[in-house]
């Protein structure tokens, strides 16, 4: 898993795997989902990022089950 913040477009790119994507599909005017050939989500970027969500904050916690 990747995650990029592009500070000169505001954009928050969130890579799940990297797999080839099959469609780009638009969430809302901001938001858009990758999907692989199965459907699945492999990415998500966000648009307006800093208004968005937390960026540039961030924390990462791997919980075990």
């Amino acid at each position: 898993m990747k995650i990029r913040y592009f500070a000169e477009t505001d954009t928050l790119h969130i890579e799940f795997r990297n797999v080839p994507v099959s469609e780009t599909r638009d969430l809302d005017e901001n938001t858009l989902l990758d999907m692989d050939a199965e459907g699945n989500i492999s990415a998500i970027t966000v648009e307006h990022a800093s208004e968005r969500t937390g960026v540039p904050e961030f924390s990462y916690e791997q919980v075990t089950a």
